[in-house]
């Protein structure tokens, strides 16, 4: 096996500035709890940051303490969501690159890809990124999946779709050379000793994580 990381996935930061979908806000970090993970982050080599769904605090909160610490991350906004209330604006979408992010793709509206027929296929998995790329200046390949769902048939369109990497929320570590990318979902109940046993891959731990992810995507996807 070559050199692994630990992926981390933030969603929400701080108090919300729109209306959360169901059981969104387990996913929902304070202030306090996210500079936590980022200073773990800034101290070691093996940790890595993604942030889905496009919030307004990716940019609001999340890239300036970024910056300061050096770090960079990598971000995968709602194509159809971007300049709603509460989300990144196309404005905001370009700082995220002046600053040095990259910027992945996390479909349209927030659907299980599992289900799409071919015509809602192509928007969540072509048009999205497509967007994202023209307004980033540059060409979107990677992609977070919604729920973290996925079956053979979606890695086949993502495939088919040109991704060169796409990241799930299926815990523990991820090989750094690896297609698809296991993701450890970030919690509002996260403290020291359950940050610690993730960045230890600690196997109970680790499994508590992908049970929760799991967890939260039939309440939220169905």
């Amino acid at each position: 096996m070559g050199a692994v990381t630990v992926i981390l996935a933030v969603h929400g930061i701080g108090r919300p500035a729109r209306q959360l979908d169901p059981g969104e806000d387990e996913q929902w970090l304070t202030v306090e709890q996210f500079e936590r993970v980022l200073d773990v982050a800034a101290a070691r080599e093996d940790v890595h940051l993604t942030f889905d769904d496009g919030n307004e605090s990716d940019v609001e909160i999340a890239l300036p303490r970024l910056v300061e610490r050096g770090l960079t991350a990598e971000f995968f906004p709602l194509a159809g969501r971007l300049g709603q209330r509460g989300y990144v604006d196309r404005d905001g979408l370009r700082e995220l690159v002046r600053a040095g992010m990259e910027v992945g793709s996390h479909g349209w509206e927030p659907r299980d890809w599992r289900r799409l027929d071919d015509r809602h296929a192509r928007r969540e998995l072509t048009d999205a990124p497509k967007l994202l790329g023209d307004l980033c200046g540059r060409p979107v390949r990677r992609y977070s999946l919604p729920f973290g769902a996925y079956d053979r048939r979606v890695l086949a369109r993502l495939r088919q779709a040109g991704a060169t990497r796409v990241y799930s929320s299926d815990g523990g570590r991820a090989r750094r050379d690896g297609w698809l990318q296991a993701r450890t979902e970030l919690r509002h109940d996260l403290d020291g000793e359950w940050l610690d046993g993730v960045l230890t891959a600690s196997p109970g731990l680790s499994r508590r994580a992908g049970r929760w992810a799991s967890r939260l995507f039939r309440r939220t996807g169905g």
